[in-house]
């Protein structure tokens, strides 16, 4: 196996070359590390990056769903949590999530001898694929919960409902949340959506590009949320807005923030739009609702 070379290249655009010259001059240590880098790579090329679920479910007892989705590592990109848990009856549950992330995009380069190797090797060239890179949130939901005690050969289970979403935009600094509590009956209807939108000026179009500072007017991302609901029992929505960069004291600056507690039997309409700037097209959630 003397000169032999062994090369990789993964769906994120990741290449390694590595020459050989002979197994022997390796130590276990080293193979074993090898060994490691290789399940690493292998673990990245085959992580999904669209992610789709849709469920429908009905019945009666206790029931326990917990849900977790980003589009980035960190602090940063798109994040959806939901929390449901409760004993009783199931009207009716039918729940639709999709997201899609990309991993960074190539950087713009105006070099065609580069970009052809890209083509040659599989790659969208195309300079606004290089730019704008799918990253988004959709979630759909329709529910309807009676709460009342049940028991199986497992136990006893006796938990009024509970119904918790988080939906956050690091991109425009955005958050929205609806939080249900001690529900003894809960009917609901939730569409939220949010995403990264592309940067597009003259300035991206140009030799000389800077990503850090978009230019003024243009859409960074959208969260847009449509709420509809009759519960019995304790409700708490809420948005909030903050600056995605930091002032001298390190901190982020708030712009709007919007709280509603309710306890009691009420019916709750409510439709938040947060938007990166006002150019961001056409709203993407149903904004008229039967009443």
């Amino acid at each position: 196996m003397n000169g032999s070379q062994i090369k990789s290249r993964n769906c994120k655009h990741i290449y390694i070359e590595l020459t050989i010259n002979d197994w022997r001059d390796f130590t276990r240590r080293e193979l074993a590390v090898l060994l490691v880098l290789c399940m690493a790579l292998v673990g990245m090329a085959g992580a999904a990056n669209y992610m789709y679920e849709k469920a429908n479910v009905k019945g009666v007892g206790y029931k326990n769903v917990e849900t977790i989705i980003q589009t980035q590592t960190g602090l940063a990109g798109n994040k959806l949590v939901e929390k449901e848990s409760g004993s009783g009856n199931v009207i009716v549950e039918k729940t639709e999530i999709e997201a899609q992330r990309e991993a960074e995009p190539f950087e713009y380069t105006q070099n065609s001898e580069q970009l052809s190797v890209s083509a040659n090797q599989g790659f969208n060239t195309d300079p606004q694929y290089l730019w704008c890179c799918p990253d988004y949130i959709n979630f759909t939901k329709e529910a309807e919960f009676e709460y009342m005690p049940v028991s199986y050969q497992t136990g006893t289970y006796d938990q009024k409902w509970i119904e918790k979403l988080c939906v956050q935009n690091y991109y425009i600094g955005a958050v929205v949340v609806e939080m249900y509590t001690h529900a003894e009956h809960l009917q609901k209807n939730t569409e939220v959506k949010t995403r990264k939108d592309c940067l597009w000026g003259p300035r991206y179009l140009s030799a000389s590009i800077d990503k850090e500072m978009p230019e003024c007017g243009l859409c960074t991302g959208a969260l847009e949320a449509n709420f509809n609901s009759n519960v019995i029992g304790v409700a708490h929505i809420g948005w909030l807005s903050k600056d995605v960069t930091t002032n001298s004291k390190g901190r982020h600056p708030e712009y709007g923030r919007s709280l509603e507690d309710l306890t009691g039997v009420f019916s709750i309409e409510k439709f938040i739009q947060l938007w990166g700037n006002d150019t961001c097209g056409d709203v993407q959630v149903d904004w008229l609702p039967c009443i």
